[in-house]
């Protein structure tokens, strides 16, 4: 009861300093200096998708196979150093990786999908080599003695057991994603950075905020849209707490 009643009185704070905000937005114009910016945001959040759809849809597709490889029996002298490899790419801030995406890519685009892919890569890569290995024996002697293949195990056994700790290193990994992309601006790949880089170097507050604002609701919305997917995609009867 009591946590009840902690949890209904922090949502009467909440509802009451949303209310104030809009009060006080509304009395000093702030709005309508948002709205001045609107059709900027519109143009780059899509710039900003683009760039999260494809460096974080290659970093998938590099990431879970390449997971699915480490985590084979054949492979384990060489997955831990594997996976350090990889680390190198989260070690190294995201700004350097893309100053030498720079560097050998030129300016625009291309860099930018290149830099934040290898940023995104490990999360992903690291999730999916634990999933499979976190595979209770006994599933996988019991696959093995109804005589299936290796091939019929990874697919019917240990994926399956293996996807909600899969979709947590997608979610994580796309939600940096989103919040890192503001930087692919700094070697000129657009996106919402504009905003938020051009606002700190005026000096104007509102035209960064019209950049971080819908930046930070981004990363909520994917990382609700990937958690409503798992909750979707994973089959019923694998338990969560192992994520």
């Amino acid at each position: 009861m009591p946590i009840q009643r902690l949890k209904g009185a922090l949502r009467i704070l909440l509802f009451i300093a949303v209310f104030l905000g809009g009060v006080w937005s509304q009395s000093s114009g702030v709005i309508d200096d948002f709205l001045f910016y609107l059709p900027d945001v519109q143009y780059l959040i899509v710039q900003h998708l683009w760039l999260t759809a494809v460096s974080g849809g290659l970093a998938i597709l590099v990431a879970i196979p390449l997971g699915i490889v480490l985590s084979r029996p054949s492979m384990a002298r060489f997955a831990e150093t594997a996976m350090q490899v990889l680390n190198v790419g989260t070690t190294i801030p995201t700004l350097a990786v893309l100053a030498l995406s720079m560097s050998f890519l030129g300016i625009g685009t291309v860099p930018a999908v290149f830099g934040l892919f290898v940023a995104t890569l490990l999360p992903i890569a690291r999730n999916t080599y634990a999933g499979l290995k976190g595979v209770s024996p006994a599933l996988m002697e019991a696959a093995a003695g109804i005589g299936m293949s290796p091939a019929q195990r990874l697919i019917k056994v240990e994926l399956p057991n293996a996807l909600y700790v899969i979709f947590a290193g997608i979610r994580t990994a796309l939600t940096i994603n989103v919040g890192t992309v503001p930087l692919a601006f700094l070697i000129g790949a657009g996106g919402l950075g504009e905003l938020i880089f051009t606002g700190i170097d005026l000096y104007d507050p509102v035209m960064m905020l019209a950049g971080a604002i819908p930046t930070a609701l981004l990363a909520i919305v994917v990382d609700a849209l990937v958690s409503t997917t798992a909750f979707v995609v994973v089959p019923r009867g694998v338990n969560p707490s192992r994520a």
